[in-house]
C-alpha cells in the first residue's frame, strides 16, 4: 500500500508543475499507476461486478436486494408501520437532551444522506432509464422501499454496539457490532469481519468517497467555465473540506444539516417546475413506468433488462446493506438504538424512491428518449444496447438535457448540485473512512489527523488524475463491504428484533413519552 501511495504522490506532484516535460511524466506516472492497479486489483473488481451466467445482472445487486426482502418480511414491514413515528424522532418529539451522543437525529440523518445523495441520483439515474427504459424506475423505487428495512436493521445495531467515551464522543459502526455482537451470541469470527469492512470502508472512502466525487465536480466545473488544470479544484476542495472535517463529527454534521436540505430543496425544486409545466403529462409517464416495469416497451434486454437497471440503481443509490450509515447514525444523541433505526429508514425513501424517481420523470416528460410512433416503443441506438436520445447524450448530459428543455439555464443549476453533491459525500465518506482507520489504528487526535490529512491529500490526486482502475477498484470495496455487513447482520437481526418489540411495547404503554423543548 505504501508503494501504491507513492506512485499517486508522484502524479499529484508532476500534475502541479507547468513544463511540458512534466506534464509528460504525469501522464506516465498516470498511466503507471493505472497498470498497477489494474493488474493487482482486476480480479477482485471483475469478481465483486460479476454477473449471474448467462445474465447481465450483477450478483452483488441481488445480495443486496435478497436481503433488503428478508429484512422487510422478518420485521414485519418496519418502514410502513413505524413510518410516522420516524417522523417524529426527526423532528425531535422524542429526544432527550441528556442522551450520550453528539449529534441530533435530523444531524444524523442529513449527515448520512449527505453520503449518498449525490451524483447517482443525476447520473446513475439517467443510464437507468437510458438503458431500461422508464421501466426501470417502478423497480428503483421498488428496491427503495424494500432498501429501508436494510437501513433500519443496521442503523440499530450501529447505536447498540458504539463505543462511548468519556469526552462524550462515540464510534460506532459495523465493525463495532460484528466483534461486540459476535462475542455477545458467542460466535467467532466477529472481529475477522469488523477487520475486513474497516479496510475495504477506508478503501471505498478514499476512491469512490472521495477521488471520484473530485474528479466529476471538476469535470462538471471545467464544463461550464472552460478547460483548466484539475490540482486548482482539488486544492480548493481540499481546504475547504479539511476545514469541515477537522472538527470532527460535529462540525460535519452542522454543515450537512444546512447543506443537504438546501441541494434537496434546489434540484426537487427545479424538477417541480419541469412537472408542473407539463402536468398534463404526468399520468402518461407513470403509464410509461408501469407499462415498461413489466413489457420492456421494446427497450434493450426487454422485461429483465428494466429490472436490472433498477434494482441496480437503487442498490448503488442509497448503499443500503453496505453499512456506511451505520457509522453516522452511531454518532447520534439517545439511550434506545431501535429509534436511530426508525430515523434511518427515510433515507432510502428520501434518496431513491423521491429524489431518482424525480429525475426519472423529469427525463421521461421532456421526451429526450426517441419513441418510433407507429409501435409505441422505444428506438434503439445503433448498437441496440440503449434507447437513442435527442442530440446522442447520456448520463448526466441527458439528466442537463431534460431539465434544459425546460429550464434554459438549469445547467448550471446542475454544475452547483454536483460541486455540493460532491462536497457533501466526501465530507460525510470522510468521517466513515476515519472511524474504520481509527478502528483499526486505534482512537487519538494524532491518529485522526493523519488519516484526516491523507484524505485531503486524495482530494487532489482524484481532481488532477484519470485514475479509472483506482476508482474501479474503490467501488469494489464499497460494495465488498456490503457482502461483509449483510453476512453479518444475519446473525445479529435477531438482536434488533428483540429492541423491536421491547420498545414496541414501552411505546404503547406510554413508557416511552416525548419532550417538551
Amino acid at each position: 500500500m505504501k508503494t501504491d501511495i507513492r506512485y499517486l504522490a508522484g502524479a499529484v506532484a508532476a500534475t502541479l508543475l507547468a513544463s511540458p516535460v512534466a506534464a509528460q511524466e504525469a501522464q506516465t506516472l498516470d498511466q503507471r499507476v493505472n497498470e498497477i492497479f489494474a493488474q493487482f486489483t482486476g480480479p477482485f473488481v471483475s469478481f465483486i461486478f460479476a454477473p449471474f451466467p448467462g445474465t447481465s445482472f450483477p450478483w452483488i445487486v441481488m445480495w443486496l436486494v435478497i436481503a433488503a426482502t428478508v429484512f422487510t418480511v422478518y420485521f414485519g414491514l418496519v418502514q410502513v408501520r413505524f413510518f410516522g413515528h420516524s417522523i417524529s424522532l426527526v423532528k425531535g418529539d422524542y429526544s432527550d437532551p441528556d442522551d450520550a451522543g453528539e449529534v441530533s437525529h435530523f444531524q444524523a440523518l442529513a449527515t448520512a444522506l449527505s453520503g449518498t445523495v449525490g451524483l447517482g441520483n443525476i447520473a446513475g439515474v439517467a443510464v437507468a432509464v437510458g438503458i431500461g427504459g422508464p421501466g426501470a424506475t417502478f423497480w428503483m423505487i421498488l428496491a427503495g422501499l424494500l432498501g429501508m428495512a436494510s437501513k433500519f436493521t443496521e442503523c440499530t445495531l450501529g447505536v447498540k454496539y458504539r463505543n462511548e467515551y468519556p469526552d462524550g464522543t462515540v464510534s460506532g459502526g459495523p465493525m463495532y457490532y460484528m466483534s461486540k455482537g459476535f462475542d455477545e451470541l458467542g460466535l467467532p469470527g466477529g472481529k475477522i469481519l469488523a477487520v475486513l469492512f474497516s479496510v475495504f470502508c477506508i478503501l471505498g472512502a478514499l476512491g469512490g468517497g472521495n477521488m471520484f466525487q473530485a474528479n466529476q465536480a471538476h469535470a462538471q466545473i471545467s464544463g461550464i467555465v472552460g478547460d483548466y488544470p484539475g490540482w486548482i479544484t482539488g486544492l480548493v476542495f481540499a481546504g475547504v473540506v479539511f476545514a469541515v472535517i477537522v472538527g470532527g463529527i460535529k462540525s460535519i454534521a452542522n454543515v450537512t444539516e444546512k447543506v443537504v436540505p438546501f441541494m434537496g430543496i434546489l434540484y426537487v425544486g427545479a424538477a417541480l417546475i419541469i412537472l408542473i409545466v407539463n402536468y398534463d403529462m404526468i399520468g402518461w409517464a407513470f403509464g410509461q413506468i408501469f407499462a415498461g416495469a413489466f413489457t420492456g416497451l421494446g427497450v434493450a434486454g426487454g422485461f429483465v433488462g428494466a429490472l436490472i437497471q433498477g434494482f441496480k440503481r437503487a442498490a448503488f443509490s442509497n448503499e443500503a446493506g453496505v453499512g456506511s450509515a451505520a457509522i453516522a447514525h452511531s454518532a447520534v444523541k439517545t439511550k434506545e438504538p431501535i429509534t436511530e433505526g426508525f430515523v434511518s429508514l427515510l433515507e432510502p425513501l428520501i434518496d431513491t424512491v423521491v429524489i431518482c424517481t424525480m429525475t426519472a420523470l423529469v427525463i421521461v416528460i421532456s421526451q429526450q428518449l426517441i419513441i418510433d410512433e407507429a409501435t409505441g416503443n422505444y428506438v434503439l441506438n445503433e448498437a441496440g444496447t440503449a434507447i437513442a436520445t435527442v442530440g446522442g447524450v447520456s448520463g448526466v448530459e441527458l439528466t442537463s438535457a431534460a431539465f434544459a428543455s425546460g429550464i434554459s439555464w438549469f445547467p448550471y443549476v446542475l454544475a452547483i448540485a454536483v460541486v455540493l453533491f460532491a462536497f457533501s459525500t466526501m465530507i460525510s465518506w470522510s468521517y466513515y473512512g476515519l472511524k474504520a482507520w481509527t478502528y483499526l489504528f486505534g482512537e487519538g487526535k494524532a491518529s485522526e489527523l493523519t488519516f484526516k490529512v491523507i484524505f485531503c491529500i486524495f482530494i487532489v490526486i482524484g481532481a488532477a488524475a484519470s485514475l479509472g482502475p483506482v476508482i474501479d477498484f474503490s467501488d469494489a470495496a464499497i460494495f465488498a463491504m456490503a457482502v461483509v455487513n449483510i453476512f453479518a447482520l444475519y446473525f445479529l437481526m435477531k438482536l434488533v428484533r428483540q429492541e423491536l418489540d421491547s420498545y414496541s411495547a414501552r411505546l404503547k404503554s406510554g413508557e416511552i413519552k416525548k419532550f417538551s423543548h
